[in-house]
């Protein structure tokens, strides 16, 4: 339970009024979280439909496309609703669920990219004996782990920051995370720094050093085979890679603005990066896996053209 010192609402400063222009930032909002949730719900459906796709990377694939849904639905609605309002306030217990969700989304990111990594590794660098090393357990564990691990490491960290006293209520963001609100704080947060430190190795390095070491082995066994087995590795990595460092960039500009005082950047900047892992990588997953992937992209048009038909 929340502490009965606390406010009842926290203000999201870093909104400011727009005028009529705030209907044009509505309707591109809008259109941006519209094109996220057609796209991903489009090769969800088409993986679902398709028995060729029914083996380990494409599951992978789906259970990422279900995860830009879960993290572009935790930020859009919010930010939708914000822009259309003169005061910038959330309640507590949205603000919480809305950091649960927010911080939920990343982890199930960055773990199943480094799931991504594993079967790639698996596919090219052991062929022969992908389809015992990659067997159904193991597909099935890697399935639902990272969503498993992700709820249950982020059900701590609020648990941790929903008691805490607040000197304040004012968050200068356009949505609720975690460290601004550990930042509020009057009382010792020294639990909740090295709990966040924690999660944050565990989640965030642990995953790159892995993929890293993935894609070392990948690269020295593509530049050991032939021409064709060079282009067949480098057309499913390539957007697998592609991915990783969207996701690790977007990542990497919101703990920056979220944990340095960037003033000499100026503020209008400093919220597009602050939204762009939350908003950019739930459109550019399925954009580039759609185009890139031969047999998505085909299996796709065939779907669109069926319905269109009709």
């Amino acid at each position: 339970m929340l502490n009965s010192s606390h406010s009842s609402h926290f203000t999201l400063g870093a909104y400011v009024d727009l005028g009529l222009l705030k209907w044009l930032y509505f309707l591109i909002v809008l259109s941006l979280y519209v094109l996220i949730l057609l796209s991903n719900l489009l090769l969800i459906i088409v993986i679902c439909l398709n028995r060729t796709l029914h083996e380990p990377m494409y599951i992978f694939l789906c259970s990422l496309f279900m995860n830009e849904l879960l993290g572009s639905t935790a930020l859009f609605p919010m930010l939708l609703f914000q822009i259309t309002q003169d005061v910038h306030t959330i309640r507590t217990y949205f603000c919480f669920i809305q950091i649960f969700f927010v911080h939920v989304y990343a982890t199930i990111e960055f773990v199943t990219l480094a799931v991504l990594s594993y079967d790639r590794y698996l596919a090219i660098c052991f062929p022969l004996q992908y389809s015992t090393r990659m067997n159904t357990n193991k597909l099935f564990f890697l399935t639902v782990f990272p969503w498993i691990y992700a709820f249950a490491i982020n059900v701590i960290a609020v648990l941790l920051s929903s008691p805490l006293q607040l000197c304040g209520h004012s968050i200068f963001e356009v949505y609720c995370n975690n460290y601004s609100v550990v930042k509020l704080s009057c009382s010792d947060t020294s639990i909740n720094n090295i709990y966040g430190l924690f999660v944050t190795v565990l989640t965030v390095f642990v995953p790159l050093i892995f993929m890293v070491s993935t894609y070392i082995c990948i690269f020295r066994e593509c530049f050991r085979g032939s021409k064709q087995t060079r282009q067949k590795a480098l057309s499913t990595c390539g957007p697998h890679l592609a991915s990783i460092i969207n996701f690790s960039f977007g990542v990497l500009f919101e703990v920056l603005g979220s944990r340095f005082n960037l003033r000499n950047v100026h503020s209008v900047i400093q919220v597009v990066l602050s939204l762009y892992f939350l908003a950019v990588q739930p459109l550019f997953n399925p954009l580039i896996y759609g185009f890139k992937l031969t047999k998505v992209r085909e299996l796709s048009k065939s779907l669109l053209r069926s319905v269109f038909s009709h």
